[in-house]
């Protein structure tokens, strides 16, 4: 039986964002696309080199259903390397800047821990901040967002990118952890005046193969915090290596994946393969209003 019996309460879900003055539903899932800013994420296809090649591949994302952006210049696949805060900025601040110029209609998210980077981010037209260390890796970083005032993505992760695969013992349990973890930093976030904050559970950070697909498994086990979930597991370690397949070889996985995330209660997909997410969601809608 299920510890915290989500599955059999009803829960009050937040469905709205507030991004620069837009309110954003979240009733019907909605799409956030990968722009990798970086020479080193794991899918190579991810990878944009020049300003040119980003923006065509902004406005494909888009136009294949996009509501988001997520642009990110410090690769957190495991094992990554260290990338100093200017670099990640000099990588980040260009491409924001010419994207919120080229796409005004595109809500931009900046995949980053560092709450310099946060600011400088906000300042250039970035809508939403994406933080894989919730936190934990700048101090600061809470705090900014309180003054930006602007969404918060808060996904779970234990020690850095370079540590996290050696932190994946939960005693008291994964799931009780990950309550415990967003619980506390809502409570500080709330504290600080942050009113939109989205939870994601942070698929192949300091989890297992087997903990992830725990995880996959009971999503609905976190709508007892009443916060939307975006969940990224776009061709993942946990995707491809059970198939024996490489990251570019992941894309029907990668669907499967997503319908069952849908299925327990995902609300942004973040994503490479736009087009395909937004099908999924498309059809899975389908099934509920059947």
């Amino acid at each position: 039986m299920s510890l915290f019996k989500a599955k059999d309460t009803l829960f009050c879900k937040k469905s709205t964002l507030n991004c620069g003055g837009r309110l954003v539903s979240l009733e019907v899932p909605l799409v956030m696309g990968i722009l990798n800013a970086t020479p080193d994420s794991f899918y190579a296809n991810s990878r944009v080199s020049n300003l040119d090649m980003t923006l065509t591949r902004a406005g494909q994302m888009l136009a294949d259903g996009a509501t988001f952006l997520d642009i990110g210049g410090y690769s957190t696949r495991p094992g990554a390397p260290e990338v100093s805060e200017q670099e990640e900025l000099d990588r980040v601040l260009p491409v924001i800047e010419a994207v919120a110029q080229a796409y005004p209609e595109a809500l931009i998210s900046v995949d980053t821990f560092r709450a310099r980077v946060a600011r400088e981010a906000a300042q250039k037209g970035a809508h939403i901040i994406n933080d894989v260390s919730g936190g934990s890796l700048d101090e600061g970083m809470l705090e900014t967002i309180g003054r930006l005032g602007i969404p918060y993505i808060l996904m779970h992760m234990r020690g850095t990118p370079q540590t996290m695969a050696s932190y994946t013992e939960y005693p008291n349990g994964l799931l009780e952890e990950l309550i415990s973890y967003f619980t506390e930093k809502i409570a500080r976030l709330r504290a600080l005046g942050v009113k939109d904050i989205l939870l994601d559970p942070g698929f192949g950070f300091a989890k297992t193969m087997d903990q992830n697909y725990f995880l996959l498994n009971h999503l609905r086990e976190l709508e007892m915090l009443e916060l939307p979930l975006l969940i990224g597991l776009s061709r993942k370690g946990m995707i491809y290596k059970p198939l024996q397949v490489t990251p570019a070889e992941a894309l029907p996985g990668t669907i499967v994946a997503n319908t069952l995330a849908l299925l327990n209660g995902a609300n942004i997909l973040r994503v490479h393969d736009v087009k395909e997410a937004a099908q999924t969601i498309q059809l899975v809608e389908k099934t509920r209003t059947a």
